[in-house]
C-alpha cells in the first residue's frame, strides 16, 4: 500500500468520532449500551421509515460481543463502519435514486460482490423483501439484510464445498443447522 501521509488514519479518527457522538446520540437511557429500540430509532431509510425489526436484532446480533442483546460503544463503531459501506453500495446500486433497489440493479449489485446469481432470483428476493404497500423494490434496510444472510449462507456453503465445485450434498439436518446457526 502507498503511503499517503496518514491520511487515511486522519480519516478513520474523523469517522470513529463520528460513531462516538452518535453512539451517545443514540444511547438515549444513558447505560452505555445499545438495545433494539434504541438501534430502530436511530436508523433510517431514505423515506425516514424506521429500519425494521429484524435487520436492527439481526446487526446487533453481530456486533453483541457479550450476547446480551445489546452493543457496547466499540460495536457500534463496528456497525457504523458497517453500516456506512452497505449505504455507499446501496447508493451506487439505486441508479434512479428512488431509495429502492429493483430487482435489475440488485442483480447488478449482486453480480458486483461476485454471486453469479439469475435475474429471477433477484426479483424473487426483491418481491420477497418489498415493504408490504410500499413502493416496490428494497429499502436500505432490508438491503443490508438480504445481503448479509446471502453472505452467512454463502459462507455454509464454501464450508460444505471443499472441492470447490460449486456443489455440495447435505442432508436436510445439515442445511437446518447451517441455516440457523448463520441466521438466527
Amino acid at each position: 500500500k502507498k503511503h499517503n501521509d496518514g491520511k487515511d488514519i486522519l480519516i478513520a479518527g474523523k469517522q470513529q468520532e463520528h460513531a462516538f457522538q452518535w453512539f451517545h446520540t443514540v444511547d438515549t437511557d444513558r447505560s452505555g449500551f445499545i438495545n433494539l429500540k434504541e438501534l430502530k430509532q436511530a436508523l433510517v431509510n431514505s423515506n425516514w421509515s424506521a429500519f425494521n425489526d429484524e435487520t436492527c436484532l439481526m446487526m446487533i446480533n453481530m456486533f453483541d460481543k457479550t450476547r446480551s442483546g445489546r452493543m457496547d460503544i466499540f460495536g457500534f463503531s463496528a456497525l457504523w463502519d458497517f453500516m456506512q459501506r452497505w449505504r455507499a453500495l446501496f447508493q451506487q446500486y439505486d441508479r434512479d435514486r428512488s431509495g429502492c433497489i429493483s430487482g435489475a440493479e440488485l442483480h447488478q449489485a449482486l453480480a458486483q460482490m461476485g454471486y453469479n446469481l439469475s435475474q429471477q432470483f433477484s426479483e424473487t428476493l426483491v418481491r420477497r423483501f418489498t415493504v408490504l404497500g410500499g413502493r416496490p423494490g428494497i429499502q436500505l434496510d432490508r438491503f443490508i439484510q438480504v445481503c448479509t444472510q446471502l453472505q452467512s449462507m454463502t459462507q455454509v456453503f464454501r464450508e460444505k464445498d471443499t472441492t470447490m465445485t460449486g456443489n455440495i450434498r447435505l442432508n436436510y439436518e445439515d442445511f437446518i443447522s447451517g441455516a440457523i446457526t448463520r441466521l438466527m
